[in-house]
């Protein structure tokens, strides 16, 4: 058996990225040409785990009205409605948010912005195609919404 060169004791990796700030926090941004796994937003999964909440005791008549719902909250009454609207999306596009399945630029403030009610026009909006074949769609960033 012969020997080669000797194993060097510290091996030295070199991956670029860069550290952004998103939501007041940082978080690594890969290159585009990198594979990066989808992360769930945690802010879109809790606006929109709020806004079915809320839609429910609304339904139920826990509370009459979105004002009386909101000062128990503790929030404003504009704010709620705005987050109570995302339980009016495609379920495919509610999927998609849940699933990390959307692009970095689907932001909640971004989300929250006007979209149109039909859920076609929702596809359109959000730069996606409606799910007919059973795959799931990814949310693409590059059209704007509203």
């Amino acid at each position: 058996m012969t020997r080669g060169m000797p194993i060097p004791e510290t091996v030295t990796l070199h991956i670029p990225f860069r550290v952004v700030k998103r939501g007041g926090r940082k978080e690594m941004q890969l290159p585009d040409s990198a594979a990066q796994p989808r992360r769930t937003d945690n802010t879109l999964v809790k606006a929109l785990a709020r806004a079915f909440r809320w839609k429910r005791m609304l339904e139920s008549g826990e509370f009459a009205t979105i004002a009386e719902l909101a000062e128990r909250e503790g929030i404003a009454s504009s704010y709620l409605t705005r987050v109570l609207r995302l339980t009016l999306l495609a379920p495919d596009i509610v999927e998609a948010l849940l699933d990390g399945r959307h692009g970095r630029a689907e932001t909640l403030a971004r989300v929250l912005e006007p979209f149109p009610l039909a859920w076609n026009e929702q596809h359109d909006a959000f730069g996606t195609p409606p799910s007919r074949d059973g795959n799931k769609p990814v949310l693409s960033p590059r059209r704007s919404i509203g």
